[in-house]
This record gives C-alpha cells, sequence and structure tokens, in this order.
C-alpha cells in the first residue's frame, strides 16, 4: 500500500509523543540512585581508573556512544564487546574499574553472564536498565534506571523509546559530571583538536603571531624605519606604541604606507604618527578565535592587533591565517 501523507505524519507525531513521555517520565524518576551512580564515577575519575560500557544490539549503539561522550570530556572509557569479552577481551578491565552495563531488560544472556566475571576482577557494577526487579540490576552495585511506558513501535518490537531514554539517561549523567568537575571551555577544546568544534573553540593566543612575527615599535620612528620592521616581520602591518607605557598608539598598514607615498618625496622621513590609523581594531588575548573572526568580517580588515588586559600589543592575527586554521 502507498504511503499516505497524512497518516505518515500521523504516526510520526505519534512516534516522538511516545518517546517524549519516556523522557518525561525518566526525568521524573531520578533519585538517590541516580546520585550515587554519579558519585561512583566520580570516584573512579580521581582515582585514575577508568569506565568500561557494554551492551548488546540496540544497547552496544547506546554504549558505544556513551563511551565517545565520556572520552570527550576527559573521562577514560572504553567499550567492551560482551561476547568477546569472554575470549580475551577481559584483559583491558583492572581492579578499580567501573562497568555500566546497558541491558533494557536486564536479563540480556552476555550481559548476565558479564557480571560475576567483572566482579572477580575487582570491577564495581552498574546496572544500566529499565528494569529494577532483574538478575543485572539485583546484582549490581549501582543503578541507573529510565522509565519506557511503552515501545513507540507499533508492533511493540522494535527498541524505540528505550533506547531514547537511554542514551538521554547517560547524557545527563556525562553533563551533571562535566559540570561537577568543573570542565571549561579550554578543557573540551583540548579533547577536540580536529573538526569544528576544536577549531571554534580555539583562543585568539593559539592562532596569533608572535615573537619575531610580530612587528612591534614606538610611535616615534619614521616611516621608514616602521616600515623595515614591517619588511623583516614578512607582515602587513605593525603595531605601534607608546614609548613610555606600552600600550597601543596606532597601527600602520600597507595600505597606509601607500597613501602615505602621496603627501610628498620626504614621507619615509616623517613620524610614522603622521600616518598611523590612531585607535584601531583590536581583540584580547583571552577572546576565541571566532571573536577575531568577526571583526574581520564585520570592518573589512587584513590585520588584527592582539592586546593583552593593559593594552599592550602580544600578537598579530593575519586574515590570510584565518582559512588555514578552518574557523571561516
Amino acid at each position: 500500500m502507498a504511503l499516505q501523507s497524512k497518516s505518515a505524519l500521523a504516526r510520526a507525531r505519534a512516534c516522538i509523543r511516545i518517546e517524549s513521555a519516556a523522557l518525561a517520565d525518566t526525568a521524573k524518576s531520578l533519585g538517590a540512585e541516580f546520585v550515587a551512580t554519579a558519585r561512583a564515577i566520580e570516584a573512579v575519575v580521581q582515582g585514575g581508573h577508568k569506565l568500561i560500557f557494554s551492551g548488546v544490539g540496540k544497547s552496544a549503539h547506546i554504549a558505544e556512544k556513551l563511551t565517545g561522550t565520556f572520552n570527550s570530556t576527559g573521562v577514560s572509557s572504553c567499550f567492551l564487546d560482551a561476547t568477546q569479552a569472554l575470549h580475551g577481551d577481559l584483559g583491558l578491565c583492572a581492579e578499580g574499574d567501573l562497568a555500566i552495563l546497558l541491558s533494557n531488560s536486564g536479563q540480556t544472556e552476555e550481559i548476565v553472564r558479564l557480571v560475576p566475571v567483572l566482579k572477580r576482577f575487582g570491577v564495581k557494577l552498574v546496572a544500566f536498565t529499565s528494569h529494577a526487579d532483574s538478575d543485572l540490576a539485583r546484582n549490581a552495585d549501582f543503578h541507573l534506571l529510565y522509565r519506557v511506558p511503552r515501545e513507540a513501535c507499533p508492533l511493540e518490537l522494535a527498541p524505540t523509546s528505550s533506547t531514547t531514554a537511554a542514551l538521554a539517561l547517560g547524557d545527563a549523567l556525562a553533563m551533571v559530571l562535566l559540570q561537577a568537575r568543573g570542565l571549561t571551555r579550554d578543557d573540551f577544546a583540548k579533547y577536540h583538536p580536529a573538526g569544528n568544534i576544536g577549531a571554534l573553540l580555539l583562543k585568539v593566543r593559539d592562532i596569533m603571531r608572535t615573537a619575531d612575527r610580530l612587528p612591534v615599535a614606538p610611535d616615534t620612528v619614521t616611516t621608514q624605519e616602521a616600515i623595515l620592521e614591517m619588511t623583516r616581520a614578512k607582515s602587513g602591518s605593525i603595531a605601534l606604541v607608546s614609548p613610555k607605557t606600552g600600550k597601543l598608539t596606532g597601527i600602520l598598514t600597507d595600505g597606509d604606507f601607500r597613501r602615505s607615498a602621496l603627501t610628498g618625496p620626504d614621507f619615509l622621513r616623517q613620524p610614522v604618527a603622521t600616518f598611523m590609523t590612531r585607535s584601531p581594531k583590536t581583540v584580547r588575548d583571552d577572546a576565541l578565535g571566532v571573536d577575531a573572526l568577526r571583526l574581520f568580517e564585520a570592518y573589512k580588515i587584513d590585520d588584527l592587533i592582539v592586546v593583552n588586559p593593559r593594552g599592550q600589543p602580544v600578537g598579530l592575527i593575519d586574515g590570510q591565517d584565518l582559512p588555514k586554521l578552518k574557523i571561516v
């Protein structure tokens, strides 16, 4: 039978409402068991141990995703294949680790068989299930329970509400721990050096030119001296500062230099302050790279001076560097 738009939309909305109900029920049911599990994981992290996630079927997919989530927040985690565990992979387990075993029913044979084996290794267990009276829950040290009134599958067979609730509960646990540990945006960027997240969280200090590539001169030098310093640094601009305070007073760019040549034959002997752009756009060294990008886009500039809290130049961002850093 051909798919009808009206019935398809109705079914889709019903599916989302059913899964939303599972999330709402799970959120309402959270209590002391969730807190105890969170504290157990916190103790594992503080002790320098790791989390071990395991599941079978769809629960394995959720376990792998949560492994990645915890790793990305600095909590050492690994995925243990429940079948391969009994054929050598238990070598990754060590006393002091904490295993989070996912099974919606709490009766999955491969997962239940892991319980005594892991305990023998001195590994504490978290039952991640929707059935508090299951074999898994009864034999675990901690319980991470979610509520699933019904699956969204019209046949009540395909894991839908259960996997959604399990994933959301695992994410909630990770975020609670992230906040408790005081993880910062800098910390998060450290675990995501590649891709969009790492690029977006780059700080200005990570991308600016410094040292020999940062031309700086007192605003009392001649235009010729300023141009020579720019040339030495292979830069299209130079930061000019007060000789007394070292604070930025202006910038001389290639464009400023070309315009100064129109003033007469002796322009090179003129003080650079005559031609510099005063009060140029700047960015702090502790700002995000994307903040610098916004300034480039808003003011159509080619170079941006980076200053410290005292207003002194500490770096330079050349607009040509931005595409290489993949934040554009």
